[in-house]
């Protein structure tokens, strides 16, 4: 067992999006190697429904796949296909944009006003970049949950982890994307494939992995009681980038730590990245937005 080192401990940045919502950027728009096969993700956590009711207006793709996991609230979505859906807590939307797709979502807080989930794009290779459109919509009572003896809690939304398969099924990047919570002060190695990119993401509690500073205290979503109050540092969200290696140790604090553990195999081409459009040349960026003015950006209807 090789046990995988920190190449990078990235705090979020606050950045604003769509008609004005207001989200937490944890990387995008520039580290596509690093993290390739990914390309983004943000963290749309939020307790005042005027930093995100105005929402994701309609707005293209094309490309990639978003991998939309909520939390707490709800959002609502639409596309130029005609599907229709709303995500509540829990729920996960796989969609890939493929050949080109237009969509909005609208993001809708509980009853308390809140509004959490992540966003996570996965680049598509050369041979699908003008795949046909799809989605895979997965209800909460189907992905998977595990508790170890030790408390260790995991939701396995894509791959496999500790014999389990998640529900997300054909996806280009073959990534694993599970949500693990770690007791207080246990102490956990965790199994990737060494030929894997992988990144934690840490949305709850805190903790410490192998070379990383300090634990950080970040918002804490109570699991076990939902209408607990969130005890939280904004500022404090925090990713850790993994060097290679087959394995990763996290200790987990004294209020145990929750975080998103995902990993892909890399595809290794050649990114050109114009806002939600991803190709593989400037050309069939410049292409796609010829298509889009004129009309002709839609090829399954």
């Amino acid at each position: 067992m090789s046990l995988r080192g920190i190449k990078q401990i990235i705090q979020t940045t606050p950045t604003i999006e769509g008609a004005g919502v207001k989200l937490e950027r944890a990387f995008g728009f520039g580290k596509t190697k690093e993290f390739d096969p990914f390309l983004l993700l943000d963290d749309f956590r939020n307790e005042n429904p005027e930093d995100y009711r105005a929402g994701f207006p309609w707005h293209p793709h094309r490309g990639i796949e978003t991998i939309t996991y909520v939390l707490a609230g709800s959002v609502e979505h639409g596309d130029s296909l005609g599907n229709r859906g709303e995500m509540g807590a829990g729920d996960v939307q796989w969609m890939t944009a493929g050949s080109g797709i237009l969509h909005q979502e609208m993001p809708k807080g509980d009853a308390r006003g809140r509004m959490h989930g992540f966003q996570l794009w996965a680049n598509l290779p050369a041979s699908l970049k003008m795949s046909d459109p799809r989605y895979q919509d997965i209800p909460a009572s189907a992905i998977p949950e595990i508790t170890d003896d030790d408390g260790t809690r995991v939701r396995v939304i894509c791959g496999e982890f500790w014999g389990k398969r998640g529900p997300v099924e054909g996806v280009a990047a073959d990534p694993n994307y599970v949500d693990i919570s770690v007791a207080p002060g246990q102490r956990k190695r965790l199994k990737i494939e060494t030929t894997r990119n992988a990144f934690a993401y840490v949305f709850a509690g805190a903790g410490r992995f192998r070379e990383a500073s300090e634990p950080r205290a970040v918002l804490t979503e109570q699991a076990a009681e939902p209408s607990a109050e969130p005890v939280y540092d904004a500022r404090n969200h925090s990713l850790v980038l993994f060097d290679r290696g087959d394995e990763i140790v996290v200790q987990a604090g004294d209020e145990g730590i929750r975080f998103l553990l995902v990993s892909g195999k890399p595809i290794e081409e050649p990114v050109a990245w114009y806002g939600p459009i991803v190709m593989n040349t400037k050309e069939e960026l410049r292409q796609a937005m010829a298509e889009l003015q004129a009309g002709d950006f839609i090829k399954k209807r």
